[in-house]
Order: C-alpha cells, then sequence, then structure tokens
C-alpha cells in the first residue's frame, strides 16, 4: 500500500465515524436503542439482536442492527490502520502508538454501547458514549493530519509542506479551549439527550430535560437562567451554558485569527470563518428544537452540525499548533515514509 492509499484509508475512516455518529442519532430518535433487546437482557440484546446473529425485520432491531454493522466495519477500519502503522515500520512509535489507542478506543466504545443497551439507555452511558465517540472522531482528525497534507509519490516526489504556524501561545491556548468547551458542550447535550427515554417501555413525549424550558430560547421559564427550578431544567440549562460559552470563545477566537489572518495560514483563516458560520447554524438548529414540535429531524440535524463543529474546532486548533507528519518510511511493496514535517 503506498502513502497516499493509507491516507485515504484514514480519511475514510474518519468519514465512516461521522456517519456512524449521525446514524446514533437516527437510532435515538426513532426509539431504536433497544430495538435489540430490553434493558438487562444480557448477551441477548448484545451483540446479539433479540437472541438472533441476524435480526428480523422489525424496524427499530434493523436501524439498531445497522448501526452495529456500522460500528464493525469503522472498528475493522481502525484495526486495519494499525496493522498497516506496525507494518510500515515507521522510524519513531507515533503513528503506531496512535493507532494501537484508536484500537483500544474503538474496543471500549463498543463494550460502552452494550453496557448502555443493557442499562437501558441510562442518560450518564449515553453522554459517555457520546463523548467517546468524538473523542475517536478527534484521533482520527490528528491521525489525517499526522499522515502529511501533501504525499511524496512513489519516485521519491515532494513531501509535505515545511511551514510552521505563526500563532503565539495564547492564541493556539484559546483555540484549544475553545475546541474542549464544544466537546463539553455536546457531551451535556448527550446528557440531556438521554433523559428523553427514547425507545423505552416508558416514553412519553413531553417527558425528559429537552422540554425543560418549554418552547422558550433563549429564555427559561420566563427567566434567562433559573437555575435550582428542577433537576430537568438544571440539565437542559446545563448544555445551554456550555453552549453560551462556546460561542463566546468561537467569537473571541475568529476575531483574534482574523486580526492575525497575514501571518497566519490561509488554511488556518479558513478554518476559523467556517467554525463561525457553523457554530451560527448549530445555535439556531437548537433554538428550532425547543421552538419547534416537529424536531426529530432537527435532532438529528443537531447532533451532525454539533460533530462538525467540534471536528472544525479541533482541526483549528492542531493547526495553529501543528502536528508532526510522518512523510517517509518503509511500506511493503510500494513508497517510503519516516521524516517529519510541521503540517498546517
Amino acid at each position: 500500500m503506498s502513502t497516499r492509499a493509507y491516507r485515504r484509508l484514514a480519511v475514510a475512516t474518519l468519514v465512516a465515524t461521522f456517519l456512524l455518529i449521525v446514524l446514533g442519532g437516527i437510532v435515538r430518535v426513532s426509539g431504536s436503542g433497544l430495538g435489540c433487546g430490553p434493558e438487562g437482557s444480557g448477551f441477548h440484546g448484545w451483540p446479539f439482536c433479540n437472541g438472533d446473529i441476524v435480526p428480523g425485520f422489525e424496524l427499530t432491531a434493523v436501524i439498531e442492527y445497522a448501526h452495529r454493522i456500522v460500528a464493525g466495519v469503522v472498528g475493522v477500519m481502525i484495526v486495519s490502520l494499525f496493522v498497516l502503522a506496525v507494518a510500515r515500520r515507521v522510524e519513531g512509535p507515533r503513528l503506531s502508538t496512535l493507532t494501537g489507542a484508536l484500537v483500544v478506543l474503538v474496543a471500549a466504545q463498543a463494550g460502552l454501547g452494550g453496557l448502555t443497551v443493557e442499562k437501558g439507555l441510562d442518560e450518564g452511558l449515553v453522554a459517555a458514549h457520546l463523548g467517546l465517540a468524538m473523542v475517536l472522531l478527534g484521533g482520527l482528525l490528528l491521525l489525517v493530519r499526522m499522515c502529511g497534507a501533501r504525499f511524496p509519490s512513489d519516485d521519491g516526489g515532494p513531501t509535505v509542506d515545511n511551514a510552521t504556524s505563526n500563532a503565539p501561545r495564547p492564541l493556539k491556548a484559546l483555540a484549544a479551549l475553545t475546541a474542549l468547551v464544544m466537546l463539553a458542550t455536546i457531551v451535556a447535550g448527550g446528557y440531556m439527550a438521554g433523559t428523553q427515554n427514547y425507545g423505552r417501555p416508558d416514553y412519553r413525549l413531553g417527558d425528559g430535560a429537552h422540554h425543560a424550558c418549554g418552547k422558550e430560547f433563549p429564555t427559561c421559564n420566563g427567566s434567562f437562567m433559573p437555575f435550582g427550578e428542577s433537576r430537568l431544567v438544571d440539565i437542559h440549562l446545563t448544555h445551554r451554558a456550555f453552549m453560551y460559552l462556546a460561542v463566546l470563545l468561537t467569537v473571541m477566537l475568529t476575531a483574534a485569527v482574523l486580526r492575525r489572518r497575514k501571518a497566519l495560514s490561509a488554511a488556518a483563516v479558513a478554518r476559523a470563518r467556517w467554525l463561525g458560520v457553523l457554530v451560527a447554524v448549530q445555535v439556531l438548529l437548537g433554538a428550532l428544537n425547543v421552538w419547534l414540535d416537529e424536531y426529530e429531524l432537527l435532532i438529528v440535524a443537531h447532533l451532525a452540525v454539533g460533530t462538525l463543529v467540534w471536528a472544525v474546532a479541533l482541526d483549528l486548533a492542531l493547526s495553529l499548533a501543528p502536528v508532526r507528519a510522518v512523510v517517509r518510511g518503509r511500506v511493503p511493496g510500494n513508497a517510503t515514509l519516516a521524516t517529519t514535517a510541521g503540517v498546517k
């Protein structure tokens, strides 16, 4: 396999993981989380589906099983990335170490998914499952960057750009903090979603923290941030609080990058602009989720755009503090990989 093909596999795995996350949102809003077996069903419900290797044609079982199949494909792709990284004999352990960590993460994610089903979609486990998925996506994004922005040709042609970031340390710290707050916002949203009881026998429309503020945004039950009214209100407002902080940090970060655009790479400036646009879209989707009754499609869109926000925020942080890209070394039967250079 050539270095270019390896990076294409890494990019394909990144895209597949994004689609898996979105499919997980479809599982939730369709009430399919327990489609393969009720709470406490043990191996009957996971890894089997209602006791069968292949489920019947009940819609909730099919949707849940499709999620598991895609998760299995992503797992195989990540293991392949690890095996190929080890087989390359890359100078230095970084690529094999990262892909090895990704194998551990995807295995933990599979186990956590099974536990989430076994415990009847407990909100804490739902949030942890979503958070770990975001960490996995972030690790794959880092892997893609480590593989390099451009590749040497098989005859030893040009390698990656050696340019380094001119970003000052406070700007790098602001970008890293913004990405972390984005992640916290997503996890808080996952916890809020876990209170909705989708797919549980006791589900009723209107239950859960999603509806705790009625149809009010940015207010909540007549006030701005009335923490302490109830547990569900507090859960809802925690997600909003992280969101407000994320918006503030995004405005600060975007403005700071644009002020220094002549000293930074065009790619970093473009990411900052995209981050601002995506955050604005995400806030609008969140508001529509509160204002409208028909929100299943909006919830999936909110998850998809939120995942993109996290990815762009992390990629911007990495572009301001460039990772070292593996660009030369031994590849079985083809090109070489292993010298490192900064990638922007």
